[in-house]
């Protein structure tokens, strides 16, 4: 199949990827999105097609702080909030900003596998720290602290990527505490915390953020469209002023005012909020899905811990010694998946594996899951 060149991704129709860690085509908003744009091209304002503000527009941002703070439970200002071009953007200018090739950053094991190869980038090297079903574990980030001096731990603590996992809220506190008495910058890719469809999970670490040494990474990739680049980080306005004054700013302009212009529409319309519920309430479906049929399938054959939102399952399967090795077989029985080493700082989860419920229906993932379970049961 030859790649359309328009989108990172092409899925075979013969092929089930539950790999693929994207939103289902079918999601997008393109009718909300068009009306937005109608919206605000309305209103004769051509000042979101010159170089923006360098923080980004203060209309977008005080209207994000609105969204934000009904989102997360938590007072969050404009002020707090600088505009990225996305979370991976965010994170390499975060990199370019506040490290230097050859220092450390501590991340969680497993971890995104995407941020690895950002800070690989960077000339940084990467420790990874042990995590359990609930995540991170302050007691090993202590101990590391005792030994190594990291310029900043890297964490997703609301729906993991790989592993689906949230960090309870006094882990949160103790992770703070533990990096603001070592002087480590704390970045937290909070990007599937609005994306709970079980339970309420605890407050952001971007709660934390106006009081220094905390960046939040937020996107409209998982909860809009992944198209439009569109981001913030929130921090204390000291660490964002570093980010506003940059020289690729100073160049550019701030990031992505059209786009800003076009979903502050949304926001103001209250059109955004609307679709997060519906993408709530199907990936909640779907991830339910995912749990049932893996329960009758496969059995104890996979242990995984169903998440309370996001987009991933981690599943650990007790007679597979090597995911990686499992995948050929699986592939050709019309399946994939992301195998667990793929997440690692040392090579290790190897009996592992990374299901992603975004991208397909509930058909396609009873189908996915049959499909992995033959593979699984054949060897």
């Amino acid at each position: 199949m030859q790649p359309s060149q328009t989108t990172q991704s092409e899925v075979s129709a013969d092929l089930i990827d539950l790999a693929i860690g994207h939103p289902d085509p079918e999601l997008l908003p393109l009718q909300l999105l068009r009306e937005a744009a109608a919206h605000r091209l309305r209103q004769g304002d051509r000042s979101f097609l010159q170089y923006g503000y360098e923080q980004g527009d203060l209309r977008f941002r005080t209207q994000l702080a609105r969204f934000l703070s009904r989102g997360y439970s938590v007072e969050v200002s404009p002020d707090q909030l600088f505009v990225s071009g996305g979370v991976s953007q965010a994170l390499d200018l975060v990199c370019s900003l506040f490290t230097r090739p050859g220092d450390l950053v501590f991340v969680e094991e497993p971890c995104y596998f995407l941020a690895l190869r950002i800070f690989a980038d960077h000339g940084l090297h990467v420790e990874g720290l042990p995590t359990d079903q609930l995540g991170l574990i302050p007691e090993a980030l202590r101990e590391r602290l005792l030994r190594r001096r990291p310029a900043m731990l890297y964490t997703v603590p609301t729906h993991q990527n790989p592993t689906g996992a949230t960090l309870p809220e006094a882990r949160r506190e103790q992770t703070l505490a533990l990096c603001r008495e070592h002087g480590v910058l704390l970045v937290a890719d909070e990007v599937y915390h609005l994306l709970t469809f079980t339970g309420a999970p605890p407050p952001p670490l971007a709660a934390a953020a106006g009081q220094g040494g905390v960046l939040s990474l937020g996107s409209f990739s998982k909860i809009l469209a992944p198209g439009l680049r569109l981001g913030w980080v929130q921090g204390s306005p000291d660490l964002l002023r570093r980010l506003a004054t940059c020289g690729f700013l100073d160049s550019g302009g701030g990031l992505a005012p059209f786009t800003s212009a076009v979903v502050c529409s949304m926001l103001e319309q209250g059109t955004q909020q609307a679709h997060l519920q519906r993408l709530r309430s199907t990936y909640g479906a779907r991830a339910r899905a995912l749990a049932a049929n893996l329960e009758k399938s496969l059995g104890g054959a996979a242990k995984t811990v169903p998440p309370a939102g996001g987009f991933f399952f981690w599943v650990r399967l007790e007679d597979v010694a090597d995911t990686e090795k499992l995948l050929p077989r699986a592939r050709a029985g019309g399946v994939t998946f992301a195998p667990g080493s793929r997440f690692s700082t040392s090579g290790g989860q190897r009996e592992c594996l990374r299901l992603s419920f975004s991208y397909y229906d509930v058909e396609h993932i009873e189908e996915g899951v049959a499909r992995l379970a033959a593979a699984v049961l054949k060897g």
